[in-house]
């Protein structure tokens, strides 16, 4: 059994462009829940007059990202589903056979997650979010067909949350996304479990999901050999930086800290000239790692 599991907020006219790739798979869905984080009636009648079974989650309180995955993944487990894929309002699979390509990539490879490649709903030769090896960032999907040791996947690389298919025994082993992190870096906790927990996954190279393009937050560094993460607006550099603190702290990450101060201390004080936007990066670091996680 597979059910699909879409979150969405106020974004009713791209919602219905995801329904309608979702519900007509050559695979068929077996059941379809929705959560919304606007309990919108415009969305509830869209659910409900979807040619699959469906189930409309509505949330008088936002729950993000990272609370709306949950909500739907656990509500999916309690269907008695093996399978849970995820998509979200803004994306969505490029053709009708992207379910059915995951499922055979999983099972010829054993995998308990795997991801289909992210990419530009404007350009789907190019990634929606680039992806760093190295110091190398790859942003076509020729590089990363051209690197790949095996013909229909990448092992260990994973783009979450984004068209990612789960078994349930994963889900079961790895848990739901964290409600307190509500959006950013709740898809980056999962895949540190994912990699904790010596489960197999990875991203199939035959399959592609639609996103519109994510790239502009990241600000080239020192020539381009490293980049910083700088959303466009107050309320995204809040939960950003807060919840990396957080992530940062915990077992498999603290690696990265020494790199962290280093990328985004050369970016706020040398190319920005930003003392007080590095003061703030650090307050929000700060909170995160004390997990201080309100709103």
């Amino acid at each position: 059994m597979v059910c699909a599991v879409v979150v969405t907020h106020r974004r009713p006219d791209e919602l219905a462009k995801s329904l309608d790739v979702l519900s007509t798979q050559t695979r068929m869905l077996d059941h379809l829940i929705v959560v919304d984080n606007d309990s919108d009636e415009r969305v509830r009648d869209l659910v409900e007059g979807q040619p699959v079974p469906s189930t409309y989650l509505g949330s008088r309180r936002n729950l993000g990202g990272a609370g709306g995955f949950a909500l739907g993944m656990l509500h999916a487990l309690t269907l008695g589903a093996d399978w849970v894929w995820l998509a979200d309002d803004d994306g969505r699979p490029k053709d009708a056979s992207v379910l059915a390509t995951l499922l055979a990539c999983a099972s010829r490879h054993q995998l308990a997650e795997v991801s289909p490649m992210v990419c530009d709903i404007d350009d789907p030769d190019r990634l929606a979010f680039p992806l760093r090896r190295g110091l190398v960032w790859r942003r076509r999907v020729s590089e990363l067909l051209a690197e790949s040791e095996l013909p229909d996947l990448m092992p260990g690389i994973s783009h979450l949350f984004n068209g990612a298919l789960f078994r349930a025994s994963t889900i079961e082993a790895v848990g739901v996304p964290d409600l307190r992190l509500f959006f950013r870096g709740d898809e980056t906790e999962i895949h540190r479990r994912l990699l904790r927990s010596g489960l197999q996954f990875g991203t199939c190279l035959n399959a592609v999901y639609l996103h519109p393009q994510g790239s502009d937050e990241f600000k080239p560094i020192l020539g381009g050999r490293m980049h910083t993460q700088y959303p466009d607006n107050p309320t995204k550099r809040y939960f950003t930086y807060r919840n990396r603190g957080y992530l940062q702290s915990q077992p498999g990450m603290r690696k990265l800290v020494p790199q962290e101060w280093l990328r985004f201390g050369w970016f706020f004080l040398v190319q920005r000239r930003d003392p007080a936007g590095f003061a703030e990066w650090i307050r929000l670091r700060r909170l995160g790692r004390r997990e201080r996680f309100n709103r």
